[in-house]
């Protein structure tokens, strides 16, 4: 067998005998040095990466390079408007301090109390992505922030600093604390030969503490190092979550926001290392204190756990002074500085339980200072030799008392509402706010408030005498004092403030029985009928007039009708001015059926008793009964003529309708009953609900039993027994609500009358119609307050379909009663709560602040309550010719400026609303003046005047409040007489633009000895006179700048 094989083709192939085998070829092996040329590359490049690695931790030139180049990226700018590219921050403990984190709901709460955002920060499209990532936005950090407030003229008026005492700069640490704390925390961190250092990582640390989280993996020995730098430290406690690192990518997000933050101003780091270390002992978090709250910095920290003088313990750090006694400062403040940079590992151990545990290991970083040469031996030896003291915050409070006024109180409070937030967190928000106040003239009507207790002051300013004070009563009469301003856009608060240093405002805080203030409410809701009935009637002829049906009992229509009938000229104006011509009896003889029972009433000076004076006569010389009888009748119009009247339903006892029209009645109007009962409720939890139900009724043992065993059926008698006592304490603590009939305010509550009561009133013993007329409440106010009982979060529809049986049932109870006189007076009672429920709308549409008034006639004198800051609305809205408009307190909020979060945030008032015709208005501004200038405030006619001498137009409205509370026995007798507080109270208008309130007020048992009335404050007003006119003269709008709102 042989083999073939290619050959040159031209040569002739010999053969032969025999061929040997070919050997078969070697397989090609790699040469061993390719294998050695790999690993030496490879080692070349790793040791080439390891030096570049190391001369970049050593110098951090591509980090300052790369970062710089990046932070340069992320910026932000200001624009008007809403911004469509803003991230707010996470839940940092700084974000949420100073309220960056909260603008998601700050801004919503303020858009719906009209106001409107007017600037705020756009984001970059990197710095949108980048803060949307989780990072924390890179921006030079405030070192001190918290609550401004300025007048209208952009004056200081308050201004709240957090933290109050800090570094201002690095140059003003002692450098001994400077050192200090780099050889606790961050050694290297301020070194000068590394200009471009990354201040977020301490590569040595940084790798010890990651091995060290590789054997705790894997159980091996050895102690737990942290890595953190002072920059990161700063961004934890400022921005994580609850100031903790809660995880490793926790731990990387702070290092990389430490490091774009350390490199925004460009790759030089130095300075922003300097700051690092200012900032971290500005704001370290140091625990908190019970009464002070959080403690943040070193300066707050030496003051609050050792009660130090920051400065003081500073000038003693930095002092040379080597005498014993300078020594030993030096060393107890260096033990003090060094002890709290030690307790912020674990500060609420420490500073609390851990004393001795903090002792030990401050000893312990002494001696290593003195070891390491940071500190001297003297030094050392002194530190180790003194003792820190902890702070008696009972014996020493940490929270100092801020010097303060009314007007400073209310304007923190209107923000602390607005925002939903105490006032401690109020203050340590970035937030500046401008006020309406007019600071000066604040300040120096306060100095005159709290100068009238000066009885030789006080007779001076004609204080002293018949229906004013004593020179031993001076020092007990508290006074308030509000000025508005009426501006294009609404009524601006200039001045707001009282005597008193009490966190109580008797002007928006109170319910006050203000007296005759309350005609001005009467006689406004009656001139605003007689412009309706001028409506309805005004254009009829004479003969259409005169077949027009009006019943009986309306003395207003008649009037108004008989009236159109007679004159030809029949202008609203002239009709008005005729209206207010009316006469009415003040003779007090009569009894008034109201508030389920007989009463009288008096008239002030007993000279009236026999007049029949016009009701201009009667406002101006404030006489009672003129008015007692024109509330009577405008109940009378509400009842028989009024858009809700009732009535009618009553006169035709025959006809067969009745009860067709009965029940469309009771279901159309107990549904409108019930939707004005549930708008008082409606915001308001169970408790609150209850409390205004009652605060609403005249409260005796019979009507709280009958209460009681509705709502509560299954109530035990214990706890009835302790309703029914508990509220007719209550109701002994105030004038209001008293049964003048019964006189059973003040009777003995026995076991065995209560147990009789529990048995007499309990579930099934009377329908519901009879329980509310046992009580003197409407029924369905009644019903509903059970039904939101057993369902608190109930929607209106629910109760008008729960209600359906029940509202057929309160009106058919009418006719069950088979004597005419008993149903009778059911039918009054009844139809005088319904009449007030429409009186109380005419009210609330001109400012009245309370969601009922009391069912009695009473409330023409002022039973129902006020507050002088509306009344002084109402006053506004007359001299506006009628439009009512918003009451501005706060003008503008400007939320942490020169920030990525910056928000301008200005006021969108409403349009003003007309409330009353301009006729109406006008008309009542002509009869308020002749209180001025002829009546109850006389004494203060022509006092405010132009440079040229003219008075400026001035009227008003006094009112003196005696609440009292009084037994009755049989016939009405009075068993007794006790008075709880005293108010009298001018409210008024100067010129055109500014309109107030004035009221003198003594509370509690003392105001039993005082006989002052509302002449009290027309004089203190008068007083006032050089005070005020400089700032209404007309064209000065009180000297404030021009509010910035928003034009529509």
């Amino acid at each position: 067998m042989g083999a073939l094989w290619q050959s040159d083709s031209s040569k002739t192939v010999e053969p032969t005998d025999r061929v040997e085998e070919a050997p078969l070829p070697k397989k090609t092996r790699r040469p061993r040095y390719a294998w050695r040329l790999f690993w030496l590359l490879l080692l070349i490049i790793l040791v080439a990466l390891g030096l570049a690695a190391s001369k970049e931790m050593r110098t951090s030139k591509l980090q300052a390079r790369e970062f710089s180049q990046f932070a340069a990226s992320l910026n932000y700018s200001m624009q008007s408007g809403p911004s469509d590219s803003i991230f707010y921050p996470g839940e940092g403990p700084f974000d949420k301090r100073l309220g960056y984190s909260s603008l998601g709901e700050f801004l919503p709460r303020l858009l719906k109390r009209n106001y409107m955002i007017a600037a705020q920060t756009r984001f970059s499209p990197k710095l949108f992505n980048y803060s949307e990532k989780g990072f924390f936005v890179p921006y030079a950090e405030k070192i001190q922030a918290g609550l401004t407030i300025t007048d209208c003229r952009a004056l200081p008026l308050y201004q709240y600093n957090y933290p109050q005492q800090l570094y201002s700069s690095f140059a003003a640490i002692p450098p001994l604390v400077v050192h200090s704390l780099l050889f606790i925390e961050n050694r290297d961190l301020l070194d000068p030969k590394q200009p471009l250092a990354n201040p977020a990582v301490d590569w040595p640390r940084f790798g010890k503490a990651a091995w060290s989280q590789v054997a705790k993996l894997f159980h091996m020995p050895g102690q737990t190092a942290g890595g953190s730098t002072l920059a990161t430290q700063l961004e934890k406690y400022r921005h994580s979550p609850d100031g903790l690192t809660v995880s490793g990518s926790e731990k990387i997000r702070q290092m990389i926001s430490a490091s774009v933050r350390a490199y925004q101003d460009g790759p030089q780091t130095f300075t922003a290392r300097q700051n690092i270390v200012r900032d971290y002992l500005n704001s370290v978090p140091l625990s908190a204190v019970p009464g002070h709250g959080e403690v943040h910095g070193m300066a707050e920290g030496l003051r609050v756990w050792y009660g130090a003088d920051f400065n003081q313990v500073n000038k003693t750090l930095t002092s040379v002074a080597s005498d014993p006694l300078s020594l030993s400062q030096r060393g107890l403040a260096l033990r003090q500085v060094l002890s709290l940079m030690i307790a912020q590992r674990r500060p609420s151990h420490y500073l609390f339980k851990g004393h001795d545990e903090l002792a030990d290991l401050t000893d312990s970083h002494i001696r290593l200072l003195a070891q390491n040469a940071v500190i001297d031996t003297p030094l050392a030896d002194a530190a180790l030799a003194s003792k820190v003291t902890y702070r008696d915050w009972q014996q020493q409070p940490t929270l100092q008392p801020i010097e303060s006024n009314k007007g400073i109180s209310v304007a923190r409070s209107r923000l602390a509402a607005l925002l939903n937030r105490p006032l401690y967190d109020l203050d340590r928000l970035d937030l500046s706010a401008t006020s309406t106040l007019q600071y000066d003239l604040q300040t120096k009507a306060t100095e005159y408030l709290k100068h009238l207790a000066d009885p030789t002051y006080a007779a001076q300013l004609g204080l002293l005498g018949e229906h004013l004070l004593t020179p031993t009563s001076t020092t007990q009469v508290r006074y308030s004092f509000t000025l508005f301003e009426r501006t294009p856009d609404g009524s601006r608060v200039r001045v707001q403030t009282d005597s008193t240093d009490q966190p109580f405002d008797i002007n928006e805080g109170s319910k006050l029985e203000l007296g005759s203030t309350a005609k001005l409410r009467v006689l406004t809701s009656y001139l605003q009928i007689i412009s309706e009935l001028h409506d309805r009637y005004g254009a009829k002829t004479p003969a259409e007039l005169k077949k027009t049906d009006v019943p009986d009992q309306d003395r207003i229509t008649r009037w108004a009708v008989d009236y159109l009938i007679q004159n030809t000229d029949r202008s609203l104006p002239k009709m008005l001015d005729a209206a207010l011509n009316r006469t009415y009896s003040a003779n007090p003889g009569e009894s008034f059926f109201t508030g389920g029972g007989l009463h009288t009433f008096h008239n002030f000076r007993k000279e009236d008793n026999g007049r029949s004076p016009t009701l201009r006569d009667a406002l101006r010389e404030s006489i009672n009964l003129p008015f007692i009888r024109l509330m009577r009748d405008l109940v009378r119009y509400s009842t028989y003529s009024g858009p809700n009247s009732s009535g009618q339903l009553l006169n035709d006892d025959e006809n067969p309708r009745r009860q067709e029209y009965l029940a469309q009645f009771a279901d159309h109007e107990g549904t409108a009953f019930l939707l004005r009962f549930w708008k008082k409720y409606q915001k308001k939890d169970t408790q609150a609900r209850l409390e205004t139900f009652l605060d609403g009724m005249h409260p005796t043992a019979i009507r709280l039993a009958a209460v009681h065993r509705y709502l509560l059926p299954e109530a035990s008698q214990e706890s009835f027994n302790s309703f029914v006592r508990a509220h007719l304490k209550a109701a002994k603590s105030t004038d209001k609500n008293i049964d003048r009939t019964t006189g059973k305010l003040n009777e003995k509550l026995t076991d065995e009358r209560l147990e009789r009561l529990y048995k007499t009133y309990g579930p099934g013993a009377f329908d519901l119609p009879d329980q509310g007329f046992i009580a003197k409440v409407h029924p369905l106010d009644l019903w509903l307050m059970g039904y939101l009982l057993n369902n608190p979060d109930a929607k209106f529809s629910q109760i008008v379909k729960a209600s359906e049986f029940e509202r057929q049932e309160v009106y058919s109870w009418l006719f069950k009663s088979r004597h005419k006189s008993a149903r009778d007076s059911r039918i009054r009672t009844m139809l005088e709560i319904e009449a007030f429920l429409d009186i109380h709308q005419r009210w609330q549409a001109v400012g009245y602040p309370f969601d009922h008034l009391v069912p009695s006639l009473a409330t023409a004198i002022g039973s129902s309550g006020d507050r002088p800051a509306a009344l002084a609305e109402l006053i506004g809205t007359i001299l506006n010719d009628g439009v009512r408009m918003p009451t501005l307190r706060i003008d503008s909020l400007h939320f942490a400026a020169d920030t990525p979060y910056e928000t301008k945030v200005i006021n969108d008032p409403d349009k003003g609303k007309r409330v009353m015709p301009s006729e109406v208005a006008t008309a009542m501004r002509e009869a308020l003046s002749q209180v001025v200038d002829a009546g109850t405030a006389k004494r203060v006619a022509g006092t405010f005047k132009l440079p040229d001498g003219t008075p400026l137009a001035m009227g008003g409205k006094t009112g003196t409040g005696d609440n009292r509370i009084e037994a009755f026995g049989t016939g009405g007798r009075v068993l007794s007489s006790k008075s709880i507080n005293r108010t009298a109270t001018f409210v008024f208008y100067i010129g055109e633009h500014h309109f107030g309130t004035l009221t003198a007020f003594v509370p509690g048992v003392s105001a039993q000895a005082f006989k002052f009335t509302s002449a009290l404050p027309v004089q203190v007003l008068k007083g006032m006179a050089p005070i005020l006119t400089p700032y209404l003269q007309p064209g000065n709008n009180t000297l404030c700048q021009p509010a910035e709102v928003a034009r529509r």
